[in-house]
């Protein structure tokens, strides 16, 4: 088994800046409601909805404490923040935690490389267990495996993505221990919906590759995974490692005990990896496991395509990735589909290559959320593709700050205001908060300072990482809520939030369904927020 999100890039040159805006990016920082409609004649976003006096006291809050910056740290930690939904398991927790964890297991670590490996230490290795009490040691080893003290003014693609094979011997042993680290992290940041990601069954699924071998005849290749239940074993194996993984992270959070923490509270559900990387059968082995999962047992929900977009062999095979998930799809209806499209920038990767990654997604993949979507405006007929998004209700899944460190791409480059202005649903995520150093909380921070946003805006991206989440059951809000505003559904329209729910047809539709329960649940944190925000601060 291994939880590694991305294997080790080799070294390539990327250019750490891309020169003054152009008129779109400047066009894209705006908020929508400053920008007019496309030349395609796409009419502009809505205007801002109006804000209830609770939200605009809050806001109000919001702006006062704008140069305070413990008081701004605070309001951002509090703040309801729905769910993260773009979140790889083995680089979600901090540096400090896995070095803990790697002194726990004895591990060691290579002096030359920095990398975790097996014991005994031999020459050319330290005891990880070192790295608790020499400082020099410690800082050494907190670089290597994540971002801390990255040069800022340098393109950080590849030390990113090499961190995980150097801390990747510490994470595939402790799934369970790392979902309790960061569902400790989410409910301190007032969230109440994890999705992250995990590779299940890994070491099986690539045998079962080896295996089956290659078939350009997605029917036939499917066919042959199935016979004599072969990828329902792997099914059972995937299963049995969540269970065991399950078993771990409640004993770490004493779940079930009068000391269970907060987090045996929290809604988690896993999402599959494939690896874009490896060969075309594997690549379909594992996607065909992950969605067979999702159809098997209830903590798995999806699949997704990992390690990096710009790799030789990802790029020459993306199309045939976005032809198999869009094959398995016609087979395993009920699994749902995020895929990482679109993390590119010029310079990265040759002219040609920038110009269809999301847009064969969306159209023949049929993914119901895109991770990154960076290089949007450099896709051909990119309006096209922004207008089904809105229309699909397509979310697209932003982590700012692994965008500007693997593409160095921020501000006013960044197509968030873009998606905005098309009325592309925008979730917030953090995509590998422990390589970045940073948690949800900075990632909200960062839109509304960079973008202008206040209070309403930011409550609506919070509701919208519910509403596009992988929940069963119907929403609490009516219609398309990006389009039209987060207006409840009637059943629920009298009700308050934070009081008792009087109507039975709200009180079924809020216990029958897990999404309107756990929207309903945020929306009376928001008005517990909105009450302890209601003044400016003394």
């Amino acid at each position: 088994m291994t939880l590694h999100r991305r294997s080790v890039l080799r070294r390539r040159v990327v250019p750490a800046a891309l020169g003054a805006l152009s008129v779109l990016s400047l066009l894209s920082a705006l908020p929508a409601a400053a920008q007019g409609a496309d030349r395609d004649g796409r009419p502009a976003a809505p205007q801002p909805r109006r804000s209830t006096a609770a939200e605009a006291r809050t806001d109000a809050y919001l702006r006062s404490v704008r140069d305070r910056p413990a008081a701004l740290r605070d309001f951002f930690r509090q703040l309801p923040k729905g769910g993260d939904l773009h979140n790889h398991l083995s680089g979600a927790v901090s540096t400090e935690y896995l070095i803990e964890l790697a002194a726990e297991d004895g591990l060691c670590i290579d002096t030359a490389t920095l990398t975790a490996v097996a014991s005994p230490c031999a020459a050319g290795t330290r005891p990880a267990a070192d790295a608790r009490t020499d400082r020099v040691f410690r800082d050494a080893v907190i670089r290597a495996w994540s971002m801390e003290g990255f040069p800022p003014d340098q393109n950080g693609h590849d030390h990113f993505f090499a961190t995980f094979d150097r801390f990747g011997e510490v994470t595939w042993r402790h799934r369970g221990k790392l979902l309790a680290e960061a569902a400790d992290t989410a409910v301190r940041n007032n969230q109440f919906y994890l999705e992250t990601m995990v590779t299940p069954a890994s070491d099986g699924a690539k045998k079962l590759a080896a295996q089956v071998g290659w078939d350009d005849d997605l029917a036939a290749l499917h066919r042959r995974l199935l016979a004599d239940g072969k990828l329902d074993k792997l099914v059972a194996d995937a299963r049995a490692e969540a269970d065991e993984g399950d078993a771990e992270f409640r004993a770490a959070e004493h779940c079930g005990t009068a000391r269970a923490r907060a987090a045996c509270g929290l809604t988690v559900r896993w999402i599959s990896q494939a690896s874009r990387g490896s060969s075309p059968e594997r690549v379909f082995t594992q996607l065909a496991l992950g969605m067979r999962l999702a159809g098997a047992d209830h903590r798995f929900v999806a699949v997704n395509l990992v390690q990096p977009e710009d790799w030789d062999s990802s790029l020459r095979d993306y199309r045939l990735q976005m032809r198999m998930v869009g094959y398995l799809r016609t087979q395993y209806p009920k699994a749902h589909v995020t895929l990482h499209a679109g993390e590119l920038w010029p310079g990265l990767v040759k002219p040609e290559d920038l110009t269809f990654h999301i847009g064969e997604a969306v159209d023949v993949a049929r993914t119901e959320r895109v991770g990154h979507g960076v290089d949007l405006v450099h896709e051909d007929d990119w309006q096209r593709t922004a207008r089904t998004m809105a229309d699909r209700e397509v979310a697209v899944e932003v982590p700012f700050s692994s965008n500007a460190q693997i593409l160095g791409v921020k501000g006013g480059d960044h197509p968030f205001g873009t998606y905005r202005r098309y009325g592309v649903p925008i979730v917030l995520a953090t995509d590998d908060p422990g390589v970045s150093r940073i948690d949800i909380g900075h990632e909200y921070r960062y839109a509304s300072a960079t973008y202008g946003l206040g209070y309403p805006e930011l409550k609506d991206l919070a509701r919208a990482s519910l509403e596009y989440g992988f929940l069963p059951g119907a929403s609490l809000w009516q219609g398309n809520p990006t389009a039209s505003g987060y207006r409840p559904v009637a059943a629920c329209r009298t009700e308050h939030p934070g009081l008792p729910v009087r109507g039975a047809a709200c009180r079924r539709l809020l216990a029958d369904s897990a999404r309107a329960g756990l929207e309903w649940r945020q929306e009376t944190a928001f008005a517990a927020f909105e009450r302890a925000h209601a003044r400016s601060p003394r």
